[in-house]
């Protein structure tokens, strides 16, 4: 069945037809969850919470502005970054667990840094970006659309969402070698393909 199909099942009450849509994509809400929260069952939950939302919201999908996938991984989004902003005013990956410490001796690695960090590191280097570019590498890692669904949503060509693409891609790699404030330093330095 389609989406539209099993959307229209669940608005007559069919309770399977939901539980079709939470086996298409129930892996994806997670792994959308997993990436902003980075914790196994913070994601679990709000993965359950977010389904449980959309099925008392049905009545508000619009398909005219987008399609049920669309849908349920921007909800899954808004929900984890609320999630995230939560648990970072209350601390909650800040409070000690002895036994967890002594696991991790073991496993840290100087190399790999802490979660907090690598998430305002990736704020600041996106916030850096033209809008454009932003708003279509956002979309394409964190909503998980394809260049071409990027194109249709922001009404725009094919060769020009992926030229917003490519460029901020190679910007944010010049940005985390050289860093922010270095272009800022040296304005005349400008990353190829942006003169």
């Amino acid at each position: 069945m389609s989406d539209e199909q099993l959307i229209r099942e669940m608005l007559a009450g069919n309770t399977d037809a939901f539980a079709v849509v939470f086996k298409r994509y129930h892996r994806l809400v997670h792994l959308v969850a997993l990436r902003v929260l980075r914790d196994a069952g913070e994601a679990e939950d709000l993965t359950q919470t977010v389904f449980l939302e959309v099925y008392r919201k049905l009545g508000q999908f619009d398909a005219a502005r987008g399609t049920l996938k669309v849908w349920l991984l921007q909800h899954a989004h808004s929900r984890s970054i609320n999630r995230r902003n939560y648990l970072l005013v209350r601390q909650f990956h800040n409070q000690v667990d002895l036994t967890a410490v002594e696991d991790e001796r073991g496993l840290w690695s100087p190399i790999r840094p802490p979660v907090q960090e690598t998430n305002q590191v990736t704020n600041e280097v996106l916030s850096a970006l033209p809008e454009a570019q932003r708003q279509t590498i956002e979309m394409y890692f964190f909503q998980g659309l394809s260049l071409k669904e990027i194109a249709q949503r922001r009404d725009e060509t094919f060769s020009n969402v992926r030229h917003h693409y490519y460029r901020g891609m190679e910007r944010l790699r010049f940005y985390l070698e050289k860093g922010i404030r270095h272009e800022a330093e040296n304005s005349s330095v400008v990353p190829s393909g942006e003169g």
